[in-house]
């Protein structure tokens, strides 16, 4: 069986060692690259990549205009390393479509781990899984969602959020919850993060958005 492919991008040859040192331990292939273009270009050059570790300070390009790119042609997983902690960094890393949020410095271990576990998540998606409701058709195997048969374009964060509503039906989830269900981690900012996906989730739904209900004082739920 041929090895899970990584790409990890960092400026620090010392850091994109330290990294690749612990992956390759777990039998990963690891690609390295030092600066934005190389990592676009390595990303072009390899389309069987797993997941992508990106750091966001990075000479030529930086991460999140590598982000941006990557996210306009794939749903590539992507974990993000930063030694940034703002809260508006974090949100904005997560509606560009970060998977994960690594702040540094942080254990290779616990690293290893969350790559593990986020290949773990996307590769467990079966194909034919196919969710209707209420006249939206969710694929998360194709990644397409469809309101009265017209293609709607999504986030990868919108596309998880939408998904973990339909698949809760009828439950009232708290954003705590919502936010362990979507992101997959504890996340301790501030729960807004929620409150903005649904809005821009609600607009792209259009009528259908209608069935994301607010739950005052909790959170939401999806109901027909």
């Amino acid at each position: 069986m041929d090895k899970l492919k990584v790409l990890v991008v960092d400026d620090e040859a010392r850091m994109r060692k330290l990294v690749k040192d612990f992956l390759v331990k777990k039998d990963f292939e690891v690609l390295e690259a030092g600066d934005g273009r190389a990592a676009l270009d390595s990303f072009y050059e390899n389309p069987d990549l797993s997941l992508i570790i990106l750091d966001v300070m990075m000479p030529v390009l930086d991460g999140w205009q590598v982000l941006r790119e990557i996210r306009s042609e794939s749903k590539v997983p992507v974990i993000m390393l930063t030694a940034k902690s703002q809260e508006q960094d974090e949100l904005l890393g997560f509606e560009l479509g970060v998977d994960e949020y690594v702040t540094k410095p942080f254990s290779p271990k616990i690293l290893t781990a969350r790559v593990e576990a986020l290949l773990r998540r996307t590769s467990n998606v079966s194909a034919d899984s196919i969710i209707e409701i209420g006249g939206i058709k969710l694929d998360k195997g194709a990644h397409i969602v469809l309101c009265d048969g017209k293609d709607v374009e999504l986030s990868y964060k919108e596309f998880e959020l939408l998904a973990y509503f339909m698949e809760n039906r009828g439950l009232a989830l708290s954003r705590e919850k919502i936010l362990n269900g979507v992101w997959n981690y504890d996340y301790f900012g501030d729960a807004r993060t929620i409150d903005t996906h649904v809005k821009k989730l609600r607009s792209k739904l259009g009528t259908k958005g209608e069935l994301i209900k607010t739950v005052w004082g909790m959170g939401y739920k999806f109901d027909v």
